[in-house]
């Protein structure tokens, strides 16, 4: 692949208010120039949760192009052509992840479930706090995906490397940050 390939990355998830649409923007911060991310649902809210536009405008991010789209929008002849697909669902909670259709031996894909943090009950700080560690925990995994070495992995570890990135969790990023 040449050093210049742009990889295409889809985040999917059921909605495509909060947890996908965090990715997307992360990705296109963290990986600008080497990745472009995009983000759908199998269920499309339709609109984009408040409280993901807020947390994501308050750490800078342009939030103006954010939308909540049906994961249908890339499954056309003019859709782009995904290097990598993620599910964001949360499979603890039971949730169903999207499968895209298409040929999947010409991407790479893995799960890297995350709680939903619209279904938090509790004050606005406590709802608050949980679409922030959504924000945490993705950005994480994202920041791992980035430093990866694309180019110089095979496939088969390639496909470990994104497997164990789902598998990260909360307290052992907290662990690999401390120390």
């Amino acid at each position: 692949m040449p050093d210049d390939h742009v990889f295409n990355v889809l985040f999917l998830c059921m909605a495509n208010s909060a947890r996908s649409l965090m990715a997307e923007s992360i990705l296109n911060r963290l990986g600008h120039g080497h990745f472009k991310a995009y983000s759908a649902g199998i269920a499309p809210s339709g609109a984009v949760h408040p409280e993901t536009t807020k947390l994501l405008a308050g750490l800078n991010y342009d939030v103006s192009g954010l939308r909540s789209k049906s994961w249908t929008e890339f499954t056309g002849p003019d859709a782009p052509h995904f290097d990598f697909v993620f599910t964001v669902c949360d499979d603890a909670a039971e949730e169903t992840c999207p499968v895209l259709p298409g040929e999947p031996w010409r991407r790479m894909s893995a799960h890297w479930g995350i709680p939903d943090p619209k279904l938090a009950n509790g004050t606005a700080t406590e709802l608050s706090f949980a679409f922030a560690d959504a924000y945490r925990l993705l950005h994480r995994r994202i920041a791992i995906f980035v430093a990866l070495p694309l180019r110089s992995l095979d496939r088969l570890a390639l496909q470990e490397h994104l497997k164990e990135i789902g598998q990260t969790t909360v307290a052992a990023q907290a662990q690999t940050l401390a120390g």
